[in-house]
């Protein structure tokens, strides 16, 4: 295990690390202005990246920060600095090597509270410019009991929309391998985070979070998380049958109650803005991550096709 990948891989840690060196150096002699600093973040920037017939199994996922008062000139000059090296790097190393889209650390506080802000902070790769120890100073870094509702209910409206998406390639011919069995094998993986949330009981890593869960399924979804293979952990019933639990307990946990019982104007105006509709009255108000995931549950039960109203809904509150 090195300070990149979760496995014993000598030489995949040694082409991340290079890589990882080479681009930092390549981001820093461009002198972008407004550019605070770069850090890599997901399973590589935390040490729980996988290896496949010895390469990079995952993509590399940099975080970019721009210095406080930036505008959105400022930051689209930024990603459009970034864009040459993402493709550069991504023709290189065969996976896609990502440049988030450029945050002032005010954007970053604002969402401090999202589980992909708390797991940036938590575990991250310093690369170019300031250290992210400086960047991230300001952000509250939380306990993982103190993650909020919102985030497994936002886990498993993503997790479900993969699964109802694998379902239409399924229904198209496609194999099982590849698309479907990475959406299977999160679907399993995003289910048993959302249960740990919603109890209160996450963990930063992976491998603590399958202890804490004793979930024999989920251990085996983060051992192809670390080594993936082509064929997915379980069927897409079980998969859908996963999910569908875990989003009976999530809306079942005492963070549920506050969230169904209040119905804002504010949520209500978000819908009808995006949507162009009321939508159901009995959801009408709800927050509109909750709507989606009220209207996918049966959707994915029952295995139905990726409605394009289901879909719109979903890509418009992702």
């Amino acid at each position: 295990m090195g300070r990149h990948v979760a496995v014993d891989s000598p030489e995949v840690e040694r082409i991340v690390e290079e890589a990882v060196r080479a681009i930092g150096a390549e981001v820093d002699a461009l002198r972008i202005p407004r550019l605070w600093g770069v850090v890599l973040g997901g399973g590589y920037g935390r040490g729980e990246g996988g290896v496949i017939g010895g390469g990079l199994s995952n993509d590399l996922d940099f975080y970019v920060v721009a210095e406080e008062g930036a505008g959105g000139a400022d930051l689209a000059a930024i990603d459009a600095a970034l864009k040459p090296v993402s493709e550069k790097w991504t023709a290189k190393l065969g996976v896609d090597v990502d440049f988030c889209t450029a945050k002032t650390p005010w954007r970053i506080r604002h969402d401090e509270e999202r589980l992909m802000i708390q797991e940036l902070v938590h575990g991250y790769f310093d690369v170019a410019g300031e250290r992210g120890e400086t960047m991230f100073a300001r952000v509250k870094r939380l306990e993982p009991g103190e993650l909020p509702w919102m985030e497994a209910a936002r886990l498993l409206m993503n997790r479900g929309a993969g699964l109802l998406l694998a379902g239409d390639r399924l229904r198209a011919g496609e194999g099982v391998k590849g698309f479907v069995a990475r959406n299977i094998n999160k679907a399993v993986l995003g289910a048993g985070d959302a249960r740990l949330i919603a109890r209160g009981g996450y963990r930063w890593r992976a491998v603590d979070r399958a202890e804490a869960l004793g979930d024999a399924l989920y251990s085996k979804a983060v051992d192809w998380k670390f080594r993936p293979a082509d064929e997915p952990v379980c069927d897409i019933a079980a998969a859908r049958s996963a999910w569908t639990d875990a989003l009976d307990e999530v809306f079942r946990a005492e963070g549920a109650r506050d969230a169904l019982a209040r119905r804002t104007f504010y949520n209500a105006a978000r819908w009808i803005v995006r949507r162009r509709t009321t939508g159901e009255f009995r959801t009408f108000g709800l927050d509109p991550v909750v709507r989606v995931l009220a209207a996918m549950r049966d959707a994915v039960a029952a295995g139905k096709p990726f409605s394009p109203g289901l879909k719109k809904d979903w890509i418009q509150f992702n």
